[in-house]
């Protein structure tokens, strides 16, 4: 029997897991949960039903534009997991990315045929452009088609593999000398690996014990930890915001910024205002761990966790922000797990996303703001998501989002566009900050970090540092906004 059938699949996995220990140990009652407290998803057994549901052809208008990828995002899944059995990397040589015009009448649709064989893929966009990736192979077709329909484009990217061997060349001496003088190996102007990142969270917990302490907060699929980093200083008063990166494997520049916030806060706490100092801060800079080293290893364009789904044509993965259990499963996920979209067979199936969930719903902390940093289009983004419709306070979100997006103008130039998720550029359901959102915390903002596409997911280690100072900014305008509550 060949094994393209789509099966159900009821898997039954009951794992125990201990807690790791604080690497400092803090006050109860003000900080963390109590050890153990917190259920993570091996505690219970897991029921997870593989979806029968074949992805249709459905009419391209009724699809969102993150959804246009689904049957070649499948056939790349294949060939990443060809490439993995051979222990090799995913080559993009020859491979393009195209700025696209949607605004002509037939476009859309003619990106959906071009979708439908397998020929185009889409990275990003708004209701005006598309940014659509081009594989090799494809080139002469597709620019063939795009001309017939005298559809406006440009080349953004004409080879895709050198621009990823450009991205993140080697430190030099000087840098490694300031290394071994430092005590970690961030810098701030190279994309690191997990290794590197989880060691200088455990280095400023042990200089710093007084405002810092680390705890693992769950493990991923494969068993690395989900780390967070706390920074109070203990007063009772605090309130708390929670800062994560690194939902999506391929958005190396996120969880960069989120280390750079972490430094920059830890090591200047004592000049800090009390705005800063007045609030405990909660930093999770790799939600997806598993992803974010395959990047480094495997396929630098993945964008999903690495937990395998069971009866399909060797598709692993979920999307981690279309998994949490706000209106899960609703416009913009896909339920084809081969899809870069792909939902999970339930909400949060997927142990990343789960353990996020069970920690701050546990929480001793007040939680007042919740953000997520992505890339890339320089979006500042607050709920709704699943749709297009906005919450009672949206007002409010919107002021402290272009007063945000002001701050990062001011200090590097960057603009930001500021609008709820659904309405400025499509809806995706599922997503981590409409449940932060759904869970009563204040201010919840997905903020899409630069660029606006020139070099999009593949953005060069010259930006790593203008943008987090960009992000620095904004975050200590939302620090005071939170105090006005």
């Amino acid at each position: 029997m060949k094994m393209w059938l789509w099966t159900v699949v009821l898997l039954a996995v009951t794992t125990l897991t201990f807690c790791t220990p604080l690497i400092n140990e803090l006050e109860p009652g003000k900080d963390w949960p109590k050890r153990g407290s917190v259920k993570q998803p091996q505690d219970e057994p897991e029921i997870t039903e593989i979806s029968t549901e074949v992805p249709s052809n459905t009419d391209f208008k009724e699809r969102t534009p993150v959804e246009f990828g689904d049957e070649i995002e499948e056939e790349i899944a294949i060939l990443a997991k060809a490439a993995e059995v051979a222990d090799t990397k995913v080559d993009y040589s020859g491979a393009q990315v195209w700025k696209v015009s949607t605004e002509k009448t037939g476009v859309r649709a003619t990106l959906g045929r071009l979708r439908r064989r397998n020929l185009i893929s889409t990275w990003a966009g708004n209701q005006t452009y598309l940014d659509v990736f081009v594989k090799s192979n494809a080139l002469q077709n597709v620019t063939r088609i795009m001309k017939r329909e005298n559809i406006t484009f440009h080349i953004v990217i004409d080879d895709l593999q050198k621009r990823i061997n450009e991205e993140n060349p080697p430190l030099d001496e000087n840098e490694i000398e300031l290394q071994d003088r430092r005590g970690h190996r961030m810098t701030w102007k190279q994309y690191h690996r997990l290794e590197d990142i989880h060691g200088f969270m455990d280095y400023l917990a042990k200089t710093y014990p007084k405002i810092i302490s680390v705890n693992t907060i769950g493990k991923s699929y494969e068993g690395r930890d989900l780390k967070v980093l706390r920074i109070s200083d203990g007063k009772p008063t605090n309130k708390a915001v929670f800062i994560d990166g690194g939902i999506h494997a391929r958005e190396w520049i996120s969880p960069a910024t989120v280390t750079y916030l972490i430094n920059q806060i830890a090591e200047n706490f004592d000049e800090e205002s009390d705005d800063i100092k007045n609030i405990d801060w909660y930093i999770l800079p790799v939600v997806n761990p598993d992803g974010y080293e395959y990047t480094h290893v495997k396929d630098r364009l993945w964008r999903k966790n690495r937990k395998p789904t069971i009866g399909t044509r060797a598709c692993v993965g979920a999307d981690l922000n279309r998994n949490f259990g706000y209106r899960w499963g609703g416009k913009g996920a896909s339920s084809n797990p081969c899809s870069d979209i792909y939902r999970g067979a339930r909400a949060f199936s997927e142990p990343e996303s789960k353990a996020v969930s069970e920690f701050i719903k546990n929480s001793a902390a007040n939680f007042s703001a919740y953000l997520t940093y992505h890339s890339y289009g320089q979006y500042l983004l607050y709920p709704w998501g699943y749709d297009t419709a906005v919450p009672p306070d949206h007002k409010d979100l919107d002021i402290v989002g272009k007063s945000i997006a002001a701050a990062i103008e001011n200090t590097g130039g960057s603009k930001y566009s500021v609008g709820s998720s659904s309405g400025l550029l499509y809806p995706a359901s599922g997503g981590s900050d409409d449940w932060a959102k759904a869970q009563g915390i204040k201010y919840a903002f997905t903020i899409e970090l630069s660029d606006t596409g020139r070099y999009g997911f593949i953005l060069p280690t010259s930006f790593i540092e203008p943008v987090a100072r960009e992000s620095l900014a904004g975050v200590r305008v939302l620090a005071s906004q939170i105090h006005k509550l």
